[in-house]
Parts: structure tokens; sequence; C-alpha cells
């Protein structure tokens, strides 16, 4: 039995979207263009870092919509790493593959599995935290990031659609679950 990791990464992802499936131009489809990554010691709990990765897109455009949402523009992301090159980074600077993947929903992890390159940069620990969080509360359907930090009192730092600000505001909500459990089991 390995060694338990006690640092986790809160994974956020930004991919090309568009206003609806009408506005979506032919032969382009969703992609990651941003990876945010927060650690978080789960022994302490902290947050021991917050980055950002920007990926250019191969088949896919910023379309004016994603631009409003994420606030990136296709200068932006012309700019970012192949979407090989960043799972390489997440490999090797982060050690992606040795430490479990939290995500709010599994969008994220679908969006590395469904990528053409065929690269998932994660091991096989994944913990959906929207969903742990409604069952945490005891709500009655999964709600979203923004609206579980307000339910806990967490005000929504920087730009939201951003993946490092999302990845940061995640690993907010999971601090305070994991002191609220903690605290709950004392």
């Amino acid at each position: 039995m390995g060694k338990f990791n006690k640092e986790v990464l809160v994974i956020d992802v930004e991919s090309t979207c568009w206003e609806s499936l009408e506005s979506k131009p032919e032969n382009e489809e969703s992609e990651i263009i941003e990876i945010g990554i927060t650690g978080v010691d789960i022994s302490k709990p902290v947050i021991t870092f917050n980055e950002s990765i920007i990926v250019k897109p191969k088949k896919s455009k910023i379309s004016n919509f994603c631009t409003k949402l994420t606030t990136l523009y296709q200068k932006d992301v012309d700019r970012g790493v192949n979407y090989f090159d960043a799972c390489e980074v997440l490999e090797k600077e982060y050690k992606s593959r040795k430490k479990m993947m939290v995500s709010w929903g599994d969008y994220d992890r679908n969006m590395f599995k469904q990528s053409d390159d065929h690269r998932y940069p994660f091991g096989n620990r994944h913990l959906n935290l929207k969903a742990t969080f409604s069952l945490f509360y005891g709500l009655n359907k999964e709600i979203g990031m923004a609206q579980a930090l307000k339910y806990i009192g967490i005000k929504l730092e920087g730009t939201h659609h951003r993946g490092g600000d999302d990845s940061k505001n995640i690993a907010k909500i999971l601090i305070h679950m994991l002191e609220k459990f903690r605290i709950q089991l004392s």
C-alpha cells in the first residue's frame, strides 16, 4: 500500500464555448483553454500554491461569448502551450499522477478524458466536490460554485470563469468542509 499524499490538486478548466450549439462553428469543438491548479495540504488544511496554465486550442477559436465569460481573448490562448505540453507540466511540476484531483463536478475531469491527444495527466483518484458538497449539507440538488461559496459565507475571489481564480475558490470550499468535518468529529 502506497504512502498517502497529503496534497490534493484542485483543478478547474475553462474551455472554448459558444452561446448555443447553433452558434458553434462547424468543425469546432469545446477544448481546454485554461487549467487552474490550486494545491491544498489537507493535513493542515491550507492552500499551498495557485497557478494557471493557458492552453492553445487546436481546432477552435475563442468566440465573443467565450471572451465575455472567461475574459480570455484569442491572442491570450495563441500564446499558450499546447495540450500535450500542459499535461507534461501537470505531471512533472505538480506530480498530478500521484495526487488526488478535486474538481467542482465531473466536467473538468471529462474534458481531460475526451481530449484528442488521449492524454489524461491524473491518477485514478478524483473527488467531485460539487456532489460531495450537496451530500455534506443535505441539499436537494447540486449547486454551482458561486452559490456554494455564498451558502457557506465565503466571498468569491477573483474573476469567475477564470481557471486559476475558480480553482482557488473551490479550494476554499474544500478547506471549509475539511475544517467543519474535523470540528464535528471532535
